[in-house]
């Protein structure tokens, strides 16, 4: 009785605290993931269904991260200047459209076209939905309310991710409506339930931020060594939905089964994203960081020896543990290193190190696994996570701690209305 209690109690710190936006942002996020299939089984549509080689489907995911590399700096413009939920809408209802689309098309040209689009819908959202958390929730609660955050991503993973194993064996084109429609929802949820938390600014403020461009973020040498080396860790993580499902296949693995192994990752999230978020909230982010980067290179690296269902699903836990550690300690990063009256462009710029991973990671697993083989590719995985270790060892000693405070929480902590908490009075209409 006494551990259920502890549980109870562990919970109810873990949620409690926490504005209404956040849950209404939080729920956004996870109907989204139920959702999300395109993603997942792009790399199985175009090479089982569709019949295309490993280098085809490599080029069409590049230009899926294209869009995103793309969209990633203008919607992190476009979360500063007309605000984030405006954001939120354009990017949640465009995705639905571009993704219901992909299912229909035939030609491969058209595919990649539309791909590209989809990439570039899909991805707009994230400045906003990070520069929005970053908003609403108080310093001292970021990095619980990004795990949290990243929890409901990953229980969303977990559910989809089985399901559409299933889908796309009766229907591939099944799942893309199916993520359509669910994209659909989100956007309905943002625009009823969430008010737009853009500070509201003083006219000294105000300067400021029009003072504060794309060129102001590049000559920020702290935050753009964040910037590379989350590209870095970006590219180990992205083998997992591209790398992953081509080896599976041509090891003679079904969809069903990449599903299953995959899932792993999700429900090993949700079961411990609460409880080692508790364990690493106050300890140093520079040794996690150090910490994640190696377990992610050779968690991956470990898949260059798996031979069946169950040393796949093996390899899956040793790379996830480095997510659950990486994801908010790296996010909380970002949001102390970002001035609030650029927090856009800033989100906007870490996402772009994601999108551009999902560009590259594409064709190096393609191109890596047709000429070489896939033990190859697993091997420089292990290499990318040692120099992105080695790197953030070098860089967190120059970061300020946590306890230093930036002008931009400064700035916030002056610029704070009742919008920004997500108060009632403010209409998300």
């Amino acid at each position: 009785m006494s551990s259920v209690v502890r549980a109870r109690r562990a919970v109810r710190e873990t949620v409690s605290g926490l504005p209404p936006a956040f849950w209404w942002l939080w729920t956004s996020t996870l109907v989204n993931r139920l959702g999300a299939f395109v993603a997942t089984f792009m790399a199985l549509y175009l090479t089982l269904d569709r019949g295309y080689s490993a280098t085809y489907a490599g080029l069409v995911a590049a230009l899926h991260g294209l869009g995103g590399v793309i969209s990633s700096l203008v919607a992190g413009v476009m979360t500063d200047r007309l605000g984030r939920r405006p954001t939120l809408l354009v990017a949640q209802v465009s995705t639905a459209v571009s993704v219901a689309a992909l299912g229909f098309v035939r030609d491969p040209v058209a595919i990649a076209s539309v791909a590209f689009l989809v990439g570039m819908a899909s991805n707009a959202s994230r400045p906003a939905v990070q520069a929005m958390m970053a908003d609403i929730v108080r310093p001292e609660d970021r990095i619980r309310a990004f795990s949290l955050n990243y929890w409901a991503i990953n229980l969303g993973f977990a559910i989809s991710s089985m399901a559409a194993g299933f889908i796309a064996e009766y229907s591939y084109l099944a799942g893309f409506l199916i993520e359509a429609l669910m994209t659909l929802v989100c956007a309905v949820v943002v625009f009823v339930k969430l008010p737009e938390s853009k500070p509201v600014r003083s006219a000294e403020a105000a300067a400021r931020e029009e003072s504060v461009g794309l060129g102001t973020v590049l000559r920020d040498g702290r935050f753009m060594g964040v910037v590379g080396l989350s590209f870095l860790i970006a590219l180990i993580f992205q083998q997992a939905s591209v790398g992953l499902p081509i080896a599976m296949g041509e090891a003679g693995f079904t969809p069903a089964d990449y599903g299953l192994a995959v899932a792993v990752n999700g429900f090993l999230i949700v079961v411990l994203q609460i409880p080692v978020t508790r364990f690493i909230e106050h300890r140093d982010p520079g040794r996690l960081l150090v910490i994640s980067s190696l377990l992610a290179g050779y968690g991956l690296g470990l898949t260059a020896f798996a031979g069946s269902l169950g040393a796949f699903a093996l390899t899956v836990c040793v790379w996830t543990l480095a997510e659950i550690v990486n994801a908010p300690t790296q996010t909380g990063l970002v949001v102390r290193l970002s001035p609030v009256h650029g927090r856009g462009r800033y989100q906007g710029m870490y996402t772009m190190s994601w999108a551009v991973a999902a560009l590259v990671a594409p064709l190096m697993s393609g191109l890596v696994i047709d000429r070489f083989g896939a033990e190859w590719l697993w091997a420089t995985c292990a290499v990318v996570g040692t120099v992105a270790g080695l790197g953030y060892g070098l860089l967190m000693r120059r970061l300020p701690t946590e306890g230093e405070e930036g002008e931009g929480e400064k700035e916030a902590a002056g610029e704070r209305t009742g919008a920004v908490r997500g108060a009632p009075e403010v209409s998300a209409s």
